[in-house]
């Protein structure tokens, strides 16, 4: 927790914000990809989600407070972006959240970024079929293996109610495959 304090420090420092955002950059640049890709999909769309997110943490790094590890920090600040532009690609387009990550699957087999085969298309659309919130949770939990525990700080949310989501999303994707 030092080391992370001292880093911070060196972020808001003037004198060393531009090394250590750097650094800062290639700790977490390629995980957040993932985490917002997981969500938006598309790689621009998440390549511009996730341009945000830096900008939104170094704009903010002043008010962190340090009530949880940066990186889960830094995760919330990422997630929130992704739902926000999921939201309002919907509203462009006219049609509901489901309709809008109905159509991003719908285009994956076409997007030279994603590398899956038959089987990960069927699972994308099992995920696409749950409620937000089960989606974000076995998203995180089965494609980055994050732990309850950070998933917890990252989400707000209890073990107990993530495990549960968990339990019930890998219930409803079980039956989707098996029934389709």
């Amino acid at each position: 927790m030092q080391d992370e304090k001292a880093f911070i420090s060196e972020l808001l420092n003037p004198k060393t914000q531009n090394e250590a955002f750097r650094k800062l950059l290639q700790l977490y640049q390629k995980p957040l990809y993932y985490h917002i890709r997981n969500m938006v999909l598309n790689h621009d769309d998440a390549d511009d989600v996730l341009q945000n997110t830096f900008i939104k943490v170094f704009g903010n790094l002043k008010n962190f407070k340090g009530d949880s590890k940066l990186y889960s920090w830094m995760y919330r600040i990422a997630t929130n972006e992704a739902i926000t532009f999921m939201q309002q690609r919907a509203k462009k387009q006219g049609i509901s959240n489901e309709e809008a990550q109905q159509k991003a699957i719908n285009k994956l087999e076409s997007d030279v970024f994603f590398d899956g085969d038959d089987i990960q298309l069927k699972l994308q659309k099992a995920i696409a079929k749950l409620p937000d919130k089960q989606q974000m949770v076995f998203k995180m939990r089965y494609f980055e293996e994050i732990k309850y525990e950070e998933m917890s700080e990252i989400l707000n949310t209890s073990v107990g109610a993530l495990k549960a989501s968990y339990h019930i999303a890998a219930k409803k994707i079980e039956e989707f495959l098996h029934t389709n």
